[in-house]
């Protein structure tokens, strides 16, 4: 098993860190206080994409029996039903306004934000910064176009292109790589617009966002650590075609400063109970067989950030393929990256081992989030076709999602929006194959290892 368990990210219960030092550092601050967190709910850096009636209306474009269930409901409930069918969540310190997902000044509607991805929760608990695997972007975006036509307004240029770009298969994964591409194609390397750019090829594919707490281990970021780290990278999300160049220079202040939060959260603690001296056991077995590629833990941590070849680690190319070196090599020229200041990786070859830390909370796993458990991660055979999870549950025994396992979708799948609610990994860009490293240990191995992974 020299190369290991390499999967994309998800964060949970625990709490999120430091943001520098002033009369009080912001360790002693309540998250929810931070300088960070506060641009990122009420500074808008993109135009309003939803608003407090068209939220509180798209019941009106549900299915039945949910839109009379919906209609009966109280309006608190409603708003439950809301949140949990787009795979929103509260935002902490300003619950029952705009979700955690959306941006607020309280005067111009609600802009989506960074927080759609990298929002999420596990086992029911919030926590800015995870990844959101529960993000049901798909289903939204069918939901406003069909709310605005029954409240009467006209379908934005955004609504109508999202239409011809699927935003994703599955619930908790989207096609954001390729949002990048199609946004940044019509853009010089000074951010400015130019339409009349030709569209490369899109090859659209699913994938899973990586936790926040794990960057200030990096030097590059991304599945496949193609890119240089900095707060330039973080921007790219603001390119809606209504900001120019001006637009992102008044941002990259702002931007400072969130990526600073970013770089300072704290990895979350298990909070069940561990078998230490299991555990101690599997830290030898992981050291043995897996250090190499994702690193030793404890106080004196070291992360290599290896490049796995593709070729080696077997697992979905999609994502790899979506990015050609051309288009890698345009991001490096571009503003995003200082004009080639930060040094891009334009034909990585395939996939970063990524860090550990918090691995507990971070299913699902590989980068596509196929793999629902680490106790699947460890027995590759035993991976589902098809898996659908519970909203809020947690899976102790095999450390994950809880999930409900099917050979294939249910032939009473019928509409797009349940097909969403599945994983089906016979999808393009889905598949669960690959990363086979840890038939290299015993069962027993398995087990101490899976242990040791809960204390990282």
């Amino acid at each position: 098993m020299r190369r290991s368990f390499a999967m994309s990210l998800v964060v949970v219960m625990g709490w999120v860190g430091t943001l520098g030092a002033a009369e009080k550092t912001e360790s002693a601050v309540p998250w929810e206080q931070q300088r960070g967190y506060q641009l990122l709910i009420g500074k808008q850096f993109t135009p309003p994409d939803m608003d407090q009636e068209l939220f509180e209306n798209l019941w009106r474009s549900w299915e039945e029996p949910l839109r009379s269930e919906a209609e009966k409901a109280t309006p608190e409930v409603r708003r439950k039903m809301s949140l949990s069918r787009y795979g929103m969540t509260e935002a902490p310190g300003r619950e029952g306004g705009a979700p955690l997902q959306y941006a607020t000044d309280g005067t111009n509607g609600w802009s989506t934000n960074c927080f759609s991805c990298h929002g999420g929760k596990v086992g029911g608990k919030v926590i800015p910064g995870a990844p959101n695997t529960h993000i049901a972007l798909e289903t939204l975006a069918r939901d406003t176009i069909k709310t605005k036509k029954l409240l009467g307004r006209e379908a934005s240029a955004l609504d109508t292109g999202l239409t011809f770009i699927p935003l994703g298969k599955s619930n908790g994964t989207t096609n954001a790589v390729i949002f990048g591409v199609l946004l940044a194609a019509y853009r010089d390397e000074n951010l400015n617009v130019n339409t009349s750019n030709k569209l490369p090829k899109l090859l659209h594919n699913d994938h899973d966002a990586p936790p926040w707490w794990n960057v200030k281990l990096k030097d590059y970021i991304y599945a496949d650590g193609f890119a240089g780290k900095g707060h330039r990278t973080i921007m790219q999300f603001m390119m809606a075609p209504a900001n120019g160049p001006k637009e992102f220079h008044d941002a990259e202040p702002y931007f400072e400063e969130i990526y600073e939060w970013i770089n300072q959260l704290e990895v979350p603690k298990y909070p069940f109970e561990i078998d230490e001296a299991l555990a101690k056991q599997g830290e030898i077995a992981f050291n043995n067989n897996c250090a190499e590629c994702h690193g030793t833990y404890g106080d004196d941590q070291d992360w290599p950030g290896t490049i796995v070849p593709l070729e080696e680690v077997g697992t979905d190319r999609a994502r790899l393929d979506s990015l050609t070196p051309l288009m890698r090599a345009s991001y490096e020229k571009s503003w995003f990256s200082n004009h080639g200041e930060q040094k891009s990786i334009n034909d990585p070859g395939g996939y970063v081992a990524q860090p550990l830390n918090g691995i507990w909370a971070s299913a699902p796993y590989l980068h596509n989030g196929s793999v629902p458990t680490l106790w699947h991660m460890l027995h590759p055979e035993e991976r589902p076709v098809v898996w659908k999870r519970t909203e809020d549950g947690y899976d102790i025994k095999r450390v994950g999602l809880e999930v409900a396992e099917f050979e294939a979708l249910p032939k009473s799948v019928k509409t797009g929006v349940e097909r969403r609610q599945y994983f089906n990994t016979r999808l393009f860009s889905k598949s669960a194959k690959g990363h086979l490293f840890p038939n290299e240990l015993t069962e027993d191995e398995k087990v101490a290892v899976l242990e040791y992974l809960k204390t990282l």
